[in-house]
């Protein structure tokens, strides 16, 4: 079946007072309602988290990290063993990034050039290697995911104003090499739209990326690199309410703390993804309607209370006490992270749920002032 026959995307309704939608992204491996947060699983497991029981949260569709994955164990092992949702037993969407993100945090053991990437695998056995466009489409099309990503470059903030428009300039130029090397009509491949904080960048960006190909959607990179959120405000509100296109998904990368989904949504942005709900956890935080609940301190040793009293997720529906929370994290027993997990994507997938229902009922200014000036949005990440 042709790409763009398998892969669609219907806006359900559209917010009368911002540019709020709700929608559904339809794939080979079923729908994906907008707007959504999809957890990470970096190396094909959502650290701690069955699948069973992600399902179980609500969670629609996750992520692999495609860096990790072609390392470790391979990509070619991947596909011999059936591609990653029969390897990981999780048989919704998967997307999968670029690896891009994670190749230029190698910082002095990047080379770039117009054919592509040369990096020294530091954080594994310190081989040299170099991914072009064509490469990174052959390592995606093994891995087997829903929706993937062109390779780009992703600079930080603040950056040198050469350096930034030579990312834009090779991202542009590598998206139309991973337009004509992937072949996989099951898969969906995002552009990535890249430009730092510059909006005109931003959209000469685009149309480059709407010119080259015909995406069925596209990322948002180069945000949550050190910018501050107002900061990053300036250009992504009107990028995406006012340049994107409306017929296709528009996914902000990398970007999770509660307050920046909700506002990003007003926005008119549908997808983000973020390792925070689970890293967070894993050092003892969690999300909650008072806001960042840091739960070693010794405030909650004695707190017979739950994460929070609100929460339909199994560590607070079945009663795991903040007081025994305080305990297994203080004690580095596994269970904390995984219990905090579980709450913490809860969560964000439930807020996304709330998000989208107030923007069918047409009321998502007032769902995002009424969250943005609660304890939860005013002590935010």
């Amino acid at each position: 079946m042709p790409q763009d026959q398998l892969f669609s995307f219907d806006i359900q309704a559209e917010d009368p007072h911002c540019a709020a939608r709700a929608g559904v992204f339809h794939t080979a491996h079923g729908d994906v309602p907008t707007p959504i947060f999809m957890p990470v699983g970096t190396k094909a497991t959502v650290k701690g988290i069955t699948p069973d029981q992600l399902k179980q949260l609500g969670a629609k569709i996750i992520l692999a990290n495609t860096y990790h994955l072609s390392q470790r164990p391979g990509p070619e092992l991947i596909a011999h063993m059936g591609g990653l949702h029969a390897w990981e037993r999780w048989d919704a969407p998967i997307l999968t990034d670029s690896g891009g993100f994670q190749v230029f945090s190698h910082n002095d053991f990047v080379k770039l050039s117009d054919d592509g990437v040369s990096f020294r695998v530091v954080d594994y056995d310190g081989r040299h290697v170099t991914w072009t466009p064509e490469e990174n489409m052959r390592i995606a099309e093994l891995l087997g995911a829903d929706i993937v990503m062109q390779l780009d470059v992703c600079p930080g903030y603040p950056c040198d104003r050469a350096y930034l428009e030579r990312a834009v300039q090779l991202s542009s130029a590598w998206a139309a090499r991973c337009w004509q090397a992937h072949t996989r009509p099951d898969q969906a491949l995002f552009g990535i739209v890249q430009g730092g904080m510059d909006l005109s960048l931003r959209v000469q960006s685009l149309r480059v990326l709407e010119e080259c190909g015909d995406f069925p959607g596209y990322g948002i990179g180069g945000y949550s690199v050190g910018e501050s959120h107002e900061t990053m405000f300036e250009s992504l509100a009107p990028l995406a309410s006012e340049y994107m296109p409306k017929h296709k998904p528009r996914y902000l990368m990398g970007v999770g703390n509660p307050a920046t989904l909700v506002r990003a949504v007003g926005c008119g942005v549908d997808m983000f993804d973020c390792v925070l709900p689970t890293r967070t956890a894993r050092m003892g935080t969690a999300f909650s309607s008072e806001g960042r609940m840091n739960l070693k301190h010794a405030r909650f040793i004695d707190d017979p209370r739950p994460i929070d009293e609100t929460c339909g997720c199994p560590a607070c529906a079945q009663g795991f006490s903040r007081s025994y929370l305080n305990h297994l994290v203080r004690q580095k027993e596994m269970l904390g992270s995984i219990l905090i997990s579980l709450h913490n994507i809860w969560y964000l997938l439930d807020l996304m749920r709330r998000a989208r229902n107030a923007v069918i009922e047409g009321c998502y200014p007032a769902f995002e002032r009424a969250f943005l000036e609660s304890e939860a949005g005013r002590r935010d990440f």
